[in-house]
């Protein structure tokens, strides 16, 4: 591991954007430290520390950074479709779409689907025999929670083509195209009372946040723009939440009216351009930090591990309560001094729990070896497709439930969870068949 990590730093080329990839690992540590720190969970069950404190909702303007990942998204995106676009050949602009699907979600959906079959299996195990209740029963239902992340992911993959055009024709533009949309669909909403359309604000929102990666690509956001970012961003965020009817935590939060992320809001947006614009600021620092040998190798190390580490955070969290529960260690009530004292303890026991799962499934996380592919388009878009549906299903109906038949809706459609893996799955084999098929 050490000396792979050593050759793999050691083998950076100079042009490689090295904060990038310091950003995809700095987010999504973010992401686990904040599901950490808000588990209010006490023998009588699990609540959110927002929600006993809201005092603190303001730190989900720090700590809800998902904006980030979905920014520098659009920054690989955009680079790794160019570079397979200049290697194509004449007229085969179908297989590199294909090819391109094939290894973005490769590393993703490999890690992914090892987990989910790894939660189905051990989800059936614990209902066949009885179990299922108290906080089993809670870690069975959340632990898939996170997955809405990667379901958004992998739309933000198959779109990358049509909307990379765009960009390429209106720059700027395109990404006022999406934000006047998202703009469009909360007055809708809200001002006009028109039912679901706050849904398309999954898309419009997302992908705004996925163009400025595009236009990060290009060089189009120097400092300038970036402060203009960072704070007409920051004070319209601000703006709505006060004046508007969005609430201050920028993470869901028990029993709202109305969410700043399910669906998201214009305040999110707003929200995503200011850390958008405020990371970028840091860009100049953060890069001569990165030429240091041993900054660079821990960059590394980390990006390796990334995803599995974000999948098994939550197993591990749970774990950490489950086992205290069981040794009956007392867990103080939530926000109180007792509970602060125990914070750093229960976060070192997640942390570790966290490597060990990282060091049992890293090895699916590892990308398979590339070979030439002729690809079919239309099929690795539907695989696409079936695999972003049946992510998100996941996300929302999880694993409680297995022989109750539970189900969640999805786009009014109700999903259950065997239904959910299976769409996941077999859309996964249409995206590999599509990268290895001769038209």
């Amino acid at each position: 591991m050490g000396s792979s990590v050593r050759e793999l730093a050691g083998a950076t080329p100079a042009t490689r954007d090295r904060y990038v990839d310091l950003l995809r690992v700095a987010s999504l540590g973010a992401v686990v430290l904040g599901h950490w720190l808000m588990a209010a969970v006490t023998p009588d069950g699990v609540g959110n520390l927002l929600a006993v404190a809201p005092a603190l909702q303001p730190l989900t303007w720090l700590l809800q950074v998902m904006p980030v990942f979905f920014f520098v998204g659009g920054f690989s995106h955009a680079l790794s479709y160019r570079s397979l676009l200049r290697k194509r050949p004449e007229g085969s602009e179908d297989s590199v779409y294909s090819a391109f699907l094939r290894a973005r979600l490769q590393r993703l959906l490999r890690p992914t689907m090892v987990f989910v079959l790894v939660w189905g299996a051990a989800a059936l195990l614990v209902q066949l025999l009885g179990g299922g209740g108290g906080l089993t029963g809670v870690t069975l239902r959340m632990v898939t929670q996170p997955l809405w992340f990667i379901g958004i992911y992998l739309a933000m993959v198959a779109f990358t083509p049509p909307l990379l055009r765009l960009h390429e024709r209106y720059g700027w533009g395109a990404f006022a195209g999406l934000a006047g949309a998202a703009v469009a669909v909360d007055v809708l909403r809200f001002a006009a009372g028109v039912p679901y359309v706050e849904f398309l604000n999954f898309a419009f929102v997302w992908l705004a946040v996925h163009q400025l990666g595009f236009l990060r690509a290009d060089g189009r956001i120097h400092l300038r723009r970036a402060a203009l970012l960072a704070g007409g961003g920051l004070v319209t965020a601000a703006a709505l939440v006060a004046l508007g009817p969005y609430p201050l935590s920028m993470v869901g939060m028990p029993g709202e009216k109305v969410s700043n992320m399910a669906p998201p809001t214009l305040a999110l947006l707003a929200h995503g351009l200011w850390l958008v614009g405020a990371v970028e600021l840091l860009r100049a620092p953060a890069a001569r930090l990165l030429e240091r040998p041993r900054v660079w190798r821990t960059v590394v190390a980390a990006n390796g591990v990334a995803m599995t580490a974000f999948l098994w955070h939550l197993t591990a969290m749970f774990g950490v309560y489950g086992a205290l529960l069981a040794l009956d260690v007392d867990l103080p009530e939530p926000a109180s001094a007792a509970w602060w004292a125990q914070v750093p303890l229960r976060l070192a026991l997640a942390a570790a729990l966290t490597a060990a799962l990282v060091a049992a499934f890293r090895t699916f996380e590892r990308p398979a070896a590339s070979a030439p592919v002729q690809g079919h388009g239309p099929l690795a878009a539907l695989g696409a497709t079936l695999c972003l549906l049946g992510v998100l299903g996941l996300s929302m109906v999880g694993f409680g439930g297995l022989l109750d038949g539970r189900t969640a809706l999805l786009i009014a459609i109700p999903v259950s969870a065997p239904a959910a893996v299976a769409m996941t799955l077999g859309g996964w084999l249409l995206v590999e068949r599509a990268g290895r098929r001769t038209p």
